[in-house]
């Protein structure tokens, strides 16, 4: 694996380092959160920095060492608004003294990458999960629909005025990253094009033996995640709907009863008591599975790789990190545009198809949460001997 070097290393004798685990906020779990997770699980000596933090939603995290910049001060309604005010998490991150360690690790598709080294032999490695979305790839599509429902005009309003400064701290705090991760090839290639630095590519840990394929497969497929528009999951209810299939819809979010008003009677929703699927009942529903549509365009995309783990085709649009994972009428089939009627055309498609669920379970353990946390120590411990 050709690794970048950072620009200065660690002595040579130091084979122990201490190392920090930084994270944009821990609020809800996903596939970020999943890596952080991960990256505590390869280092759990390492405490984990955030901007904010919500324990009883992040069950996960209850007996870890999480630490919290000032902005865990606010009233827990500006908490639950914390993605209002970015500028506010660059300065509480640039804040944080993390002098006491050797390796900085951010998990980031925000702010966390801002954090500050205080010596010149200490390495900060950025876990990329993608350069700002709403700043860099995808800035006309979020002004357009924001995600922030009844609040979505006054975001149209903010950003123009907002995100030039962001994009000016987010691209100065990328290029004091000693080493760049990213989750996959799309994001490569956005770190390449709007920070200009080279990175390897890691994808995310998935623990694939948490999912187990059942013999006998239902008449029904599967979507679901957070419920916001660029997930597409619209595309999802409204194919189910036109074709009469079965489709079970797990998660919520701003998008949640646009979706049910537009669901016909072959749609169903479940969410749990925090208002988003359970992993019990999602690793149940995908292991009887169909099928599992993927409308969406994502950095990477998790959850394509759960599915395959536990024996479900993935039907998915033929862009971003879902590249790196489905192979066209191999491990799912592709559809290449983001329109109902491209996703209706490659559900009959996977209808004629016969894929073999033991067979979509070993395509899926290339992205093994054992995989991923080797890959991890590998990069650490180069910086030990270089």
């Amino acid at each position: 694996m050709n690794l970048p070097s950072a620009k200065s290393h660690l002595p040579k004798a130091k084979q122990s380092p201490r190392v920090a685990i930084v994270a944009d906020w821990l609020t809800n779990m996903g596939g970020a959160e999943n890596v952080v997770l991960a990256l505590h699980e390869a280092f759990p000596d390492a405490p984990i920095y955030t901007s904010v933090y919500t324990p009883e939603t992040m069950p996960a995290f209850e007996d870890l060492d999480v630490r919290t910049t000032h902005l865990q001060n606010l009233s827990a309604p500006l908490r639950k608004f914390h993605k209002f005010f970015p500028m506010l998490r660059v300065r509480a991150f640039r804040k944080l003294d993390l002098s006491e360690f050797d390796i900085i690790i951010s998990s980031s598709s925000a702010e966390a990458k801002q954090v500050r080294k205080t010596r010149p032999d200490q390495v900060h490695i950025c876990y990329c999960h993608t350069p700002i979305r709403y700043y860099w790839s995808h800035y006309a599509e979020y002004k357009k629909d924001p995600g922030f429902g009844k609040l979505n005009w006054l975001v149209r309003l903010i950003m123009p005025l907002m995100i030039p400064s962001l994009k000016k701290a987010d691209y100065a705090a990328a290029q004091k990253v000693d080493i760049f991760i990213a989750n996959s090839s799309e994001v490569q290639k956005r770190i390449k094009q709007y920070y200009k630095r080279a990175s390897t590519v890691i994808h995310p840990p998935v623990d694939v033996n948490r999912f187990e394929p059942a013999r006998a497969r239902g008449e029904y497929y599967v979507a679901l995640g957070r419920q916001v528009p660029y997930k597409r999951i619209d595309l999802a209810v409204a194919a189910a709907t036109q074709l009469g299939i079965q489709l079970r819809v797990y998660g919520n979010g701003s998008e949640h009863k646009h979706l049910v008003a537009m669901a016909g009677p072959t749609v169903r929703f479940f969410t749990d008591r925090f208002g988003d699927a359970s992993d019990i009942a999602v690793a149940t529903a995908l292991s009887r599975a169909k099928g599992y549509l993927f409308p969406a365009e994502e950095d990477f995309g998790i959850v394509q790789v759960e599915a395959l783990a536990a024996g479900a085709p993935v039907i998915a649009y033929a862009k971003g990190g879902t590249l790196d994972i489905i192979q066209d009428d191999e491990s799912g089939v592709l559809f290449r545009h983001q329109t109902v009627a491209s996703l209706v055309a490659a559900i009959k498609k996977a209808e004629a198809a016969t894929f073999l669920p033991g067979t979509l379970r070993r395509k899926a353990k290339r992205f093994d949460k054992g995989l991923f946390i080797t890959k991890i120590h590998k990069i650490v411990s180069d910086q030990l001997t270089d």
